[in-house]
């Protein structure tokens, strides 16, 4: 038996009698609930008896939490004109917040046959998909971290590749969500002094028939399914629950939980893809489809199809899924990949898009971090600074170009100056402060940081795509040797450059972000696409931690945060001095002359001095001054200080160089390729 029931709410609803289902399809003619058992036996078909609008909707007496379901949805079958329905298809319900059973790649799950794919496959794809899991509401999330962002530090990983190989971990723990929940493992994540652990996709993702195919699978998620739903393979018996379970356990460290979330494209891929959920439900309101040829998509995100931001339908669907994440399970803020895609018209991007103002409108969703990485391959696709305040986006000019600054190349020292002091020339103008700009060396797509430094150029043969994949415009450099070297001068040299590359990332304005065991020299042997590899080729190695790299790396997250005029809320631009005169920030010569005019043209080595001033009070108690000096040369390079206050010495708190010690006498010599962070102590008294 089955009842009316009620529109208001998609997707299934428990309550003390039953189960409502609701579901939004303006292309259906009939809708079928499908329910299953635990085994995956079809055992009963019921029409939603009630439409309200575009939502069908109906109330399943007797239901409880843990109904296994699906849709079949009746309707045209014309894929020419967009549209795409075929009850033999089981479908998805896009607001499950939980999967049940295997994905499989098989014939019968694509909706069409025939040449140019015109006629309907009429067999049943239900043996071959998961099904949606009937899901209770989850218990109120406890007290969250709440980071300013100004101490915001971000930590990229991937849930089973950080954990797959972690000694601590029993075999139940190892690639899950229980995995990142475990005590040595947060309390690892806790000293190294991140605050904010950003998780690569989790939503379900099924792996590309293409990998498939070559015995691969995906391993950095970008392929989702659904987006409400954990994904399975990095859970247990009970995907939400131990998802709620980690991020309780973060919290309690103080450390929030940051989403990468895929909202621009799904699993269904181009016009040849499969049927598995939105593409039969409702195609034309789902997907954005060539105006003069509704049977193609407009694929600008280079998978095939894009989501259709501009259909209110869509718009809730996403706001419904961050609230989702957000407010019942505890997550903090979310990293939007390819996010032009969100504010895009078919005239072109526009950051007051619907879509995007609803996102960072909400009640729920204005008290997250939002960040977006700004840009796409469609027409218009860079967006970098184009965002409006509330998000913050990942500025890829910071890492190119302390990339090529440490790679020697020339007239990268005004660049350099622009992104150290929190990329004004980018966010300033929208009115967003410098956190607003988050920083990165390295991401999982690319080279590792130890790989950046020992490979000229990429080693992709195990994706087999005969390594033409991956980026090759790395400014990489293998300093002599491709690969491993047992040479000292290479060996040092290297390690000198990673450090010079993150304490550019610690040292600069902005919010930094960390790569996954780039603390302590993880490797993917050159592999820098690593998306299908779920191996040893790109799971963290926690056998070969290089413990003095690692403590070296704390040491610089710890100055960061103990040093506020490295964590401004708003940009310097010299326009205030100290009692001594000297401005708030300024750019020197190594002989400590102010660079200016044309001597930008001709620096490499430089110093970025930042001075406290009144209107620092009490912000920066314990530092009249700070100073980063950075040598890119192959040769050494004295350095002068300039004097800042009456009383005080400049003070060693950081080298790249290991040899680099001693008291600071007003003049430092540094080693080729080295960098050098002195700070000047308030009197006390």
């Amino acid at each position: 038996m089955i009842e009316a029931g009620d529109p208001a709410r998609p997707g299934p609803t428990v309550t003390a009698d039953g189960v409502n289902f609701a579901l939004f399809s303006s292309a259906a003619q009939r809708v079928e609930l499908c329910l299953f058992d635990a085994e995956g036996n079809e055992t009963n078909k019921l029409d939603l008896p009630a439409r309200s609008g575009d939502t069908w909707h109906g109330f399943v007496p007797g239901l409880t939490a843990g109904q296994r379901y699906g849709y079949r949805v009746h309707g045209d079958w014309a894929p020419a004109k967009g549209l795409r329905c075929n009850p033999a298809k089981l479908l998805l319900d896009p607001y499950a917040r939980q999967i049940d059973g295997p994905f499989q790649w098989h014939p019968t799950l694509f909706a069409h046959r025939g040449r140019g794919g015109a006629l309907a496959d009429r067999r049943d794809s239900a043996p071959y998909v998961p099904r949606g899991v009937v899901t209770a509401a989850g218990p109120t999330v406890r007290r969250r971290p709440q980071v300013p962002w100004r101490d915001t530090l971000f930590y990229e990983l991937n849930v089973r590749g950080f954990t797959m190989q972690h000694p601590a971990l029993d075999e139940h723990e190892r690639g899950r969500f229980r995995g990142l929940a475990n005590g040595q493992v947060v309390e690892y994540l806790k000293a190294l002094g991140v605050t904010s652990v950003e998780l690569m996709p989790v939503h379900a993702f099924v792996d590309e028939h293409f990998l498939a195919q070559r015995d691969l699978s995906n391993n950095w998620g970008y392929n989702t399914l659904s987006y409400f739903a954990p994904m399975p393979r990095y859970a247990g018996d009970d995907p939400v629950t131990e998802f709620r379970e980690m991020v309780d356990a973060l919290h309690d460290a103080g450390l929030e939980v940051i989403l990468d979330v895929v909202y621009n494209h799904t699993a269904e891929g181009n016009a040849s893809g499969p049927t598995l959920s939105l593409r039969g439900i409702d195609n034309l309101a789902y997907y954005r489809v060539l105006p003069q040829a509704p049977g193609d998509y407009v694929n600008d995100t280079g998978t095939g199809n894009t989501i259709n931001a501009d259909h209110w339908a869509t718009q809730q669907l996403v706001v419904d899924s961050l609230r989702y994440w957000a407010g019942e399970m505890g997550v903090d803020g979310f990293r939007f990949d390819l996010a032009p895609i969100l504010g895009r018209y078919f005239t072109g991007f526009d950051h007051a898009h619907p879509m995007l103002r609803k996102i960072a409108e909400d009640e729920v969703l204005r008290h997250t971090k939002l960040v977006a990485e700004p840009w796409d391959i469609g027409p218009g696709g860079y967006q970098l600074g184009q965002f409006a305040a509330p998000w913050a986006e990942w500025n890829d000019r910071f890492r190119d170009v302390s990339r090529q600054f440490w790679h020697g190349d020339e007239r990268q020292s005004p660049a350099m100056a622009r992104r150290l002091h929190g990329s004004a020339d980018v966010f300033e103008g929208s009115g967003r402060p410098p956190w607003a700009s988050v920083n990165f060396i390295t991401s999982h797509d690319g080279f590792t940081l130890t790989d950046l430094v020992s490979y000229d150029r990429p080693h992709n043969e195990a994706n087999g795509e005969n390594n033409r994949d991956g980026h090759q415009h790395n400014f990489s450099s293998n300093h002599g040797v491709e690969g491993p070297t047992d040479n000292p001068h290479i060996q040092a040299l290297r390690r000198r450059q990673r450090l010079n590359l993150l304490a550019t990332l610690f040292l600069a304005q902005g919010t930094p972000m960390l790569l996954a065991g780039d603390e302590f020299g993880r490797t993917q042997q050159g592999n820098n696409n690593a998306y299908a590899q779920d191996n040893a080729i790109s799971w963290v190695d926690w056998d070969n931690v290089d413990a003095d790299f690692l403590d070296a790396v704390r040491e610089l997250i710890a100055l960061r945060r103990s040093l506020p005029l490295l964590r401004q809320a708003g940009y310097r631009h010299g326009a205030s001095a100290n009692a001594s005169g000297i401005p708030n920030i300024d750019w020197l010569a190594p002989d400590s002359r102010p660079l200016e005019g044309i001597d930008w043209h001709h620096a490499q080595a430089l110093t970025m001095l930042l001075v406290a001033t009144e209107n620092d009070y009490p912000q920066s108690p314990d530092d009249e001054a700070v100073a980063v000096l950075m040598n890119p040369t192959g040769c050494d390079v004295p350095f002068a200080l300039p004097d800042i206050a009456d009383t005080g010495a400049w003070q060693l708190a950081f080298s790249s160089n290991p040899d680099q010690a001693g008291p600071v006498t007003g003049e430092l010599t540094l080693v080729d390729r080295s960098l050098v962070c002195v700070r000047w102590p308030r009197a006390s008294g």
